[in-house]
């Protein structure tokens, strides 16, 4: 059973971890461009949906289960003595666990306050509801892009360190 644990946790969290970069990486490269070429309205009423439909078990078991499968991992590699491989994980959780800061420190607030402006097609100033919420979100994105393809390079090496 032992062997089985320490075969499937860290496989479980480079594949959590790859889901987790790659999610904010979709919204640095294609998402939020493709939005940036959109009007002010249909931009508006696309993230609203999008926070909505973001809201879903498959998002909840990568967004929580990144980051408790690397602690486990973590735990595993320090109690086996593999301490190399126990700091790159570590490092890995620690960068996540910067990730889920700015996400709910910047990223969250935004979209709630987003959202909470009302009907894109009501909005009577789009423009400024939009400026409001855009330049930060991506800009903070791409902190979270940078930070989450960190935390699976950090996850990868653990698995492989000696």
């Amino acid at each position: 059973m032992a062997d089985m644990v320490y075969a499937v946790v860290p496989v479980l969290s480079v594949v959590l971890t790859g889901l987790f970069a790659g999610l904010f990486f979709a919204f640095s490269i294609a998402v939020m461009p493709g939005l940036g070429r959109t009007g002010d309205r249909v931009m508006i009423e696309a993230m609203q949906r999008i926070n909505v439909a973001i809201l879903n078990p498959f998002f909840a078991v990568v967004f929580i289960g990144a980051p408790v499968v690397l602690l486990g991992q973590t735990l595993l590699h320090w109690a086996v003595g593999r301490t190399t491989a126990a700091w790159w994980a570590g490092t890995g959780l620690v960068l996540l666990v910067l990730v889920l800061a700015v996400t709910f420190a910047v990223n969250v607030p935004r979209n709630n306050t987003l959202d909470g402006a009302g009907t894109a097609s009501r909005l009577a100033d789009p423009a400024a509801v939009r400026a409001g919420f855009e330049p930060v979100w991506v800009r903070w994105n791409h902190l979270r892009t940078l930070a989450s393809v960190a935390a699976l390079l950090c996850t990868a090496l653990a698995v492989t360190a000696g």
